[in-house]
């Protein structure tokens, strides 16, 4: 199995942790030999994940009728410099990652599509709530034919932790301060770069 075991985290609350913080998720299918990608946040309901896509994408294809699918949710990653260990190391990249691999079935219930709307927005919104969708706004109803709703019954996750486990307790300290101080400059860094980039060639 890769990645090694020790790189691994087999606690499934810990592992779905991962999917409840970082929700924007990559969806993997394959018809044949051609792969389906599709991003889009997902969120859990009766501890299966729920998603919506715009119903003109491709991937509707292969979200429904129990297709077999992969849900990618990716954590804080960094580059890991030898420099910030006690101990001689070589260069290495920390992430963690969750996997959850399920069935996808179609929501055909215009109720229940509405439902599941409000319900991830109040997720995302999360406990200091500054927005409340109205279930009866009748902008709900235009924009429910324009949608694909699916649930994912979830076969299985995979946790992959590459956190330096295999360092010295010192070395695994200096390692999540890393991963913290890293994602934090750069996610600004390149949100403002990214910014400035994208409106001035417009």
């Amino acid at each position: 199995m890769y990645p090694p075991k020790h790189h691994q985290d087999y606690n499934t609350e810990t592992i779905k942790s991962v999917a409840k913080a970082y929700p924007f998720a990559t969806l993997v299918s394959s018809d044949g030999s051609v792969p389906f990608i599709t991003h889009a946040p997902l969120i859990f309901h009766n501890d299966k994940l729920v998603g919506h896509i715009d119903r003109n994408n491709p991937h509707v294809n292969l979200l429904k009728e129990n297709h077999f699918v992969t849900a990618i949710f990716q954590g804080p990653n960094t580059y890991i410099s030898p420099s910030i260990y006690t101990t001689k190391q070589l260069p290495t990249w920390n992430y963690i990652i969750a996997h959850a691999h399920g069935k996808a079935k179609t929501l055909v219930n215009p109720d229940e599509i509405k439902q599941s709307i409000v319900r991830m927005t109040e997720f995302l919104e999360g406990s200091n709530q500054k927005f409340i969708l109205d279930i009866d706004d009748p902008r709900m109803d235009r924009l429910v034919p324009y949608i694909h709703c699916f649930e994912i019954t979830i076969d299985s996750w995979e946790g992959k932790f590459k956190i330096s486990q295999d360092k010295t307790s010192n070395d695994i300290e200096n390692a999540k301060k890393e991963l913290i101080q890293n994602n934090q400059k750069q996610v600004a860094d390149f949100v403002n770069q990214m910014y400035e980039l994208h409106f001035s060639s417009h």
